[in-house]
């Protein structure tokens, strides 16, 4: 706290009034209502959520409403209220097979079972600047009615799995009792080296356009892959638990998740013929970028695992996980602005020392 600053505390409390009106900008203008950023300014909600690890569009449009539009700081408030929440207990693993599909794509099959759903996207647009929006435009036209999309679509990569050219799953890390206990990041400190289990919390939980750099990075050679994208869906699915008190599994609502599933240059052994392998990628809500970018990341940190050699930034896992953090990267480098008085003046006076002997060396010659 600057506490020398002239004022003290009185110029703090001014500063928060300055941020508020700051914040709520020309009076004259109507404030912008939490249903309105969540619906009209979906795509930074969900990357909150993301980031944030909580899915609450309304609490995410309330922190983008408060950070000024500020996404990192919006995140920071998230996962501030997430700490004060009780926890109930665990969903059950989603079952993305059972996705109500609102957007399906592959870049790799060009018919699919269930074909390609384009949906919701702006990636067949001309990026030109639309100044009707500029002047409220008009509501778009209604969409004739179409085809329902099926129930349940199959996975694209089950297309492969079919004749064994892609990677199996492999089962998840198990526990002394032999059940699948995936490490909780939100209650244990992350340890090296991690689970995959725990990487692909670490990475859900990134800054996106650190796992966009990333994961661009493999693309121009800094490592040895090379991706297609298998498949691509959004939609929305059913989040299930047992509680204790019942010993029953109940729905207890849907949710709208982005997954991604990459299929990557094949590998193989003596014991294992030429395959493909694969990385995953998922998001809350509609984060088709980040689940991407993930699964890149998630591909190239799973190098020693595949025999590889680890030699590129995106396949060294701890440099990874430990930069990747929203709120550590950005409290490290906000940090700077506060007070450093006295180490500053105590390296200010060793750079004085260092220079009067550097003169005293000179003299001497």
């Amino acid at each position: 706290m600057y506490v020398s600053v002239k004022g003290g505390e009185a110029a703090i409390e001014n500063s928060w009034r300055l941020l508020a009106q700051a914040r709520r900008g020309d009076p004259a203008l109507p404030e912008l209502s939490l249903d309105t950023i969540a619906q009209q300014m979906r795509l930074a909600v969900h990357r909150v959520m993301t980031e944030g690890s909580l899915y609450d569009s309304e609490l995410a449009a309330l922190a983008l409403k408060q950070a000024s539009g500020d996404v990192i700081e919006a995140v920071f408030l998230l996962r501030a209220y997430r700490t004060t929440l009780p926890r109930f207990g665990y969903a059950l693993p989603l079952d993305t097979g059972a996705m109500h599909i609102g957007r399906r794509i592959s870049a790799a099959f060009k018919d699919l079972p269930g074909g390609q759903v384009l949906g919701p996207t702006p990636d067949y647009t001309q990026r030109l600047l639309d100044f009707a929006l500029a002047a409220d435009g008009e509501m778009p036209a209604p969409l004739p009615a179409a085809e329902p999309v099926a129930a349940q679509m199959p996975r694209v990569l089950e297309l492969l799995n079919l004749e064994g050219l892609i990677e199996a799953e492999r089962p998840a890390e198990t526990g002394a009792d032999g059940a699948a206990e995936p490490t909780d990041l939100t209650r244990e400190p992350p340890a090296f080296p991690a689970t995959r289990a725990a990487r692909l919390q670490s990475l859900a939980r990134a800054d996106e356009g650190w796992l966009l750099a990333l994961g661009y990075s493999t693309q121009r050679g800094y490592a040895n892959n090379h991706p297609f994208a298998g498949e691509i869906r959004m939609g929305d699915v059913v989040v299930e638990m047992v509680p204790e008190e019942l010993g029953f599994v109940i729905d207890i609502g849907d949710i709208r998740v982005t997954e991604c599933q990459m299929i990557n240059q094949f590998s193989g052994s003596r014991e294992v013929p030429p395959q493909f392998t694969q990385g995953y990628g998922l998001a809350f809500g509609e984060c088709e970028r980040k689940a991407m970018s993930m699964a890149l990341v998630d591909r190239a940190l799973r190098a020693r695992e595949l025999g590889e050699a680890a030699v590129a930034p995106a396949q060294d896992e701890e440099f990874v996980l430990s930069h990747g953090d929203t709120l550590e990267s950005s409290g490290f480098v906000q940090h700077l602005k506060l007070p450093h008085y006295v180490d500053f003046q105590s390296e200010l006076e060793l750079v004085r020392r260092l220079r009067q002997a550097h003169r005293a060396e000179g003299n001497a010659e």
